[in-house]
């Protein structure tokens, strides 16, 4: 079985999921291009918790976790099977690391799991399920949790981390066209993470906070940008970054996808 990277995505508006364009192609090819994985384990800026846990539900339900969007998205349903064992196995591999991990026998898949999912396996064929992240920690812990799964990668288990490279709903500019960015920092912080990644320079990466240029602009609270720590620590110890897609939304999303090789 081969070896799968680990990937991150930005998983932009719930919007995504009635006319996802440019990025909705751009997940169905790296979908494409990949072997079909046996599961996806998908670490969700949309599920946080105080403490590592793991979803092991059999039938994970679609979560409509927003508001104030048209009706149709709302009925959209996204219902992959789940995977109780390997969520389970998950479970075991970080408490063997020194975490301590919950089980959520009942959580369905949030929308920063089944929007990019959707247009990934449309046909909901491939098992998924959900790992909470800590908003109370920092990037060391979100990297040590991937660091706990980096022998999924052999298994033919992808780990899907979800998110946003930029994330500053305030300041978004919901005309503006796309590509254009409404303030000087998002181009900047969007640049200094994709330096930062192709150089492997993990400890700049790890004290963003202090090192990236407009670091807290781009992240008043960091639970979207968290997710790139698990996928950088389950690709292994060194892993070699691919940026995969590259755009702008709203002015201020930045719609970034990587692989971990």
């Amino acid at each position: 079985m081969s070896t799968l990277p680990t990937l991150f995505v930005s998983h932009g508006s719930p919007m995504l999921a009635l006319d996802a364009g440019a990025t909705g192609l751009a997940w169905a090819e790296i979908a494409r291009t990949l072997p079909k994985p046996r599961a996806v384990v998908v670490a969700s800026a949309h599920w946080l918790s105080a403490q590592a846990a793991v979803s092991t539900t059999a039938s994970p339900a679609t979560i409509h976790d927003f508001y104030g969007f048209p009706e149709p998205l709302f009925r959209i349903q996204y219902t992959p099977p789940g995977a109780p064992q390997l969520a389970e196995q998950v479970a075991a591999l970080l408490a063997d690391a020194g975490f301590e991990v919950g089980i959520d026998p009942a959580r369905g898949l949030d929308h920063g799991a089944w929007v990019p999912l959707k247009n990934m396996y449309p046909d909901a064929d491939v098992p998924a399920f959900q790992l909470a992240i800590q908003p109370r920690q920092g990037p060391e812990h979100h990297w040590r949790l991937g660091r706990a799964l980096a022998s999924l990668r052999e298994q033919g288990v992808l780990v899907l981390a979800s998110g946003s490279i930029t994330h500053n709903l305030r300041e978004l500019e919901w005309d503006i066209p796309e590509g254009v960015a409404s303030n000087e920092y998002v181009p900047a912080f969007q640049h200094w993470v994709y330096q930062r990644l192709l150089a492997g320079d993990r400890a700049a990466l790890l004290d963003y906070r202090r090192q990236a240029p407009g670091a807290q602009r781009a992240h008043p609270t960091d639970e979207h940008y968290l997710p790139l720590y698990v996928a950088l620590g389950a690709a292994g110890d060194a892993p070699r970054a691919e940026r995969l897609f590259t755009s702008l939304t709203h002015g201020g999303l930045a719609m970034d996808v990587y692989a971990f090789h």
